[in-house]
């Protein structure tokens, strides 16, 4: 036999370390969280929130989503990347200044009229994020993830080493804000210097069209991903103000643990893991059935254990001051569990190029949950807002997705033989955390024997699915480098 030679990392490779960055960054992240909730408490964390979700809006679109034609180029992205360079960093610039300028309103109507200088600090962060769009996209197209891992720990590292000692010294919120900008431009320095390809800018007038194409109905898009994904905190923050907004974004935070840990490394290698299997529509489909079923097995015991241990994981991790969160991140968790299954059928649309269904899902979805929610946080507060976002998520959102998904090719039947056996581990799991946190008197009691189940079913599910992860390992490697395992015969099934 010959000896496997050494070549580009495959997408196991890319996303083994994308994962190991994700809980890297997670803990790391949770860990500053407490310090600063504890430090700042829910006012002046709230006013952080309202900066935040600015943030975000604009992030969305700010390089009109021409950086992923990087990662779904066919050609060599050497032929585009000096073009996407100029649209990013152009758009980032005018998208910046209209959000410069439109700040007090938009803090205004946040609830929050006094944020007006920490969002624009923060809103430094949009000409970074367009700087290395290209960059960052590159890697993703080159699964060259234990780099960006290096990138991303500096990042989280730096603006929270920042963060902790201004909110000592007393800054507040604006201690958040120039700790997440300080961290924004360290990594946008690496990303520039571990770039694959020369740091350059050109303008391409015959690939421009085709960039622009791709691009707007994926900005568009995105726009309404974050309408949808954001609704609920902006009527939070509009309708009952920035400390109960600062109430909800912790418990937003915490139910998103467990997406984050997935959904980043999973976001991050997917659309590159399709795209390497566009000519073969079999093995295509076949890839995501897999991974829908490798996502389960990580995340669904991890997310009903959140949910059933919601009261002693507020209490414990942030304290007393916080525990009217307890009761939003039992629901809220349905619905974070909800978006990481829909955001992969995104990200198989979008490399499909039908970029204008997912636009028409997304706008629809938000024409339903914005009077949902509206009706939601009047009739129940912040608790009857996390319960409209659930059901409105389940019930309209996801069956959406799954309707363009069988539409596309993949048999949503596959999906669900996949998912049935993590979804009854994972409902075991969180009637055995809600047991506990009502009988133990003790939360870390709860939480260390719930962690320890979480633990044991998600590793063994892994265990039942290690075919399906030997089978991705050669997505992304050249042909003669994806030289069969010894036990690789006796795993393979039949089709």
């Amino acid at each position: 036999m010959q000896p496997r030679r050494a070549g580009p990392p495959g997408a196991s490779n890319a996303l083994g370390w994308s994962l190991l960055n994700t809980m890297a960054s997670r803990f790391a992240t949770l860990g500053i969280g407490i310090v600063l909730a504890r430090v700042l408490g829910p006012s002046e964390f709230g006013t952080f929130a309202v900066a935040l979700v600015v943030l975000m809006a604009v992030l969305s679109f700010n390089e009109l989503g021409v950086s992923l034609a990087i990662v779904r180029w066919p050609g060599d992205p050497a032929v585009i990347a000096p073009t996407v360079n100029s649209i990013s960093v152009l758009a980032s610039l005018v998208v910046y200044a209209a959000a410069y300028a439109a700040t007090p309103a938009l803090a205004n109507a946040m609830g929050d009229p006094g944020a007006v200088e920490v969002v624009r600090l923060l809103l430094l962060s949009v000409l970074v994020n367009g700087a290395v769009a290209t960059p960052a996209a590159l890697l993703q197209r080159r699964f060259r993830e234990r780099t960006r891992m290096a990138i991303d720990q500096a990042n989280v590292w730096i603006g929270a080493a920042v963060s902790v000692v201004l909110a000592i010294a007393g800054m507040g919120a604006m201690s958040l804000a120039v700790g997440r900008l300080a961290g924004s431009a360290v990594s946008g320095i690496m990303f520039v210097r571990s770039s694959p390809l020369p740091y350059r800018f050109g303008w391409d007038r015959s690939v421009v069209p085709a960039l622009l194409r791709f691009g707007l109905p994926l900005a568009g898009t995105s726009i309404i991903v974050f309408a949808v994904g954001y609704a609920d905190q902006l009527i939070a923050g509009s309708l009952l103000g920035s400390t109960a907004l600062g109430f909800y974004v912790l418990a937003f935070n915490l139910s998103s643990w467990p997406m984050s840990l997935l959904s980043q490394p999973l976001r991050r290698v997917a659309p590159a893991t399709f795209s390497h299997l566009q000519a073969d529509k079999q093995a295509l489909r076949r890839a995501v059935t897999m991974i829908f079923g490798l996502l389960a097995a990580c995340t669904l015991p991890l997310f009903a254990f959140v949910s059933g241990a919601a009261a002693p994981l507020v209490r414990f991790i942030y304290g007393d001051a916080w525990f009217p969160a307890a009761a939003i991140l039992s629901f809220l968790v349905f619905s974070a569990l909800c978006k990481l299954l829909y955001e992969m059928v995104y990200d198989y649309l979008v490399v499909l190029g039908k970029s204008g269904t997912v636009f028409l899902v997304q706008g629809a979805s938000l024409v339903v949950m914005v009077p949902a929610l509206v009706a939601g946080a009047r009739i129940g507060g912040l608790v009857g807002l996390a319960i409209a976002q659930a059901v409105v998520s389940w019930a309209v959102i996801l069956p959406l997705y799954l309707v363009q998904l069988s539409r596309a090719g993949v048999g949503l039947r596959a999906v669900a033989r996949r998912c049935a056996t993590p979804a009854g581990v994972g409902l075991l799991v969180g009637g055995s955390s809600y047991w506990m946190s009502t009988e133990f008197s003790s939360p870390l009691a709860t939480l260390a024997v719930g962690g320890a189940l979480v633990a044991i079913a998600s590793a063994s599910l892994l265990y039942v699915r290690r075919r399906d992860i030997f089978e991705l390992r050669g997505i992304g490697r050249p042909a003669e480098e994806h030289v069969s395992h010894p036990e690789a015969a006796g795993n393979e099934r039949p089709q």
